[in-house]
């Protein structure tokens, strides 16, 4: 979440009439993230969430709505996109398509403990259950031709190590088999940031703007990478033990997606290291732009990279 596009008193005050939320109280810009322009937004009715989608147009956005709200609806603690006078959820601000979702309660940990790692395991499998009978379907646009594209992009720049970690990584990314493992409606971004706790329960699962179809299995090693990984590069093996254990216990994996752990999380690792290259030597213009240091990631691809099996 960032933001790009600045929004005036008088427009939001203007786009607001489209609720029944009562008069604007007050609006602050959303520095994290990489992707979109987000504002907390509080009414006399309540606290809200917008944001204004700079890269995904109208067609992409009944998917990712749409889902939000069949989650909500079967218990999974996601903002519920708010519907106004016309009955629609999604409408225009400033040029960019606009949506209005839910604030929910709670905060992240950005330090997660063995309590919270274990809850935030269950609440993915959670996800993907409810998720497993949403009909409408989106293709990975961070998948493995994403990843082989922007490698090239990328490549330039890099040093020697670099570019030999940048190989033994595409490799163990097309040793997958990807078409081969359980698929279904992920996540692909559940960071720490986009889980909200209250004490060690989950009360929230937030931005699900890169949700798609894919493996299953890619979801759990996206949040290891970033969950259960020390600054340095080292594994929490208690946080990893809590959270894949939690998750594992409510969705059993294949054996198939155990024979691939260690590729797949190589290829998680992959995915975040790319769009942090990318975006840290193609910055884009905005106001609050986050941009994150690529080399956390570097250090965990390197982990799985030299012979650090995981078992699963």
């Amino acid at each position: 979440m960032s933001v790009f596009t600045k929004v005036s008193h008088e427009a939001l005050t203007t786009f607001l009439q489209q609720y029944p939320l009562g008069a604007l109280i007050g609006f602050q810009g959303i520095g994290e993230g990489v992707e979109n322009t987000n504002y907390f937004v509080d009414t006399e009715d309540g606290r809200f969430v917008l944001t204004l989608f700079e890269r995904l147009d109208y067609d992409d956005l009944p998917f990712f709505l749409g889902l939000m709200a069949h989650c909500a609806d079967r218990g999974v603690p996601c903002p519920r996109p708010l519907q106004g006078h016309d009955g629609h959820v999604l409408r225009e601000l400033c040029g960019k398509p606009a949506a209005l979702v839910q604030r929910l309660r709670g905060s992240s940990a950005l330090t997660p403990n063995v309590a919270q790692c274990h809850s935030a395991g269950q609440s993915l499998a959670q996800l993907h259950a409810a998720a497993h009978s949403f009909s409408i379907k989106a293709v990975n646009t961070r998948g493995r031709e994403w990843r082989a594209d922007t490698a090239a992009q990328v490549r330039p720049h890099l040093d020697d190590a670099g570019i030999a970690l940048l190989d033994a990584a595409l490799a163990a990314d097309s040793a997958v088999g990807w078409e081969r493992l359980p698929c279904g409606v992920i996540h692909a971004d559940l960071f720490r940031d986009n889980v909200l706790f209250s004490g060690e329960e989950v009360s929230g699962i937030i931005d699900f703007y890169y949700a798609c179809n894919d493996a299953l299995i890619f979801d759990l090693a996206v949040m290891v990478n970033d969950w259960c990984f020390e600054q340095d590069g080292r594994l929490n093996r208690a946080r990893y033990q809590a959270l894949t254990e939690a998750y594992c216990a409510l969705r059993e994996p294949t054996a198939g997606e155990r024979a691939a752990w260690g590729a797949v999380l190589c290829a998680a690792a992959l995915r975040f290291w790319l769009s942090r290259l990318f975006d840290w030597y193609f910055p884009r213009d905005g106001d609050l732009v986050h941009v994150k240091e690529p080399s956390p990631y570097e250090r965990i691809l390197r982990y799985h990279v030299d012979h650090h099996a995981l078992s699963l």
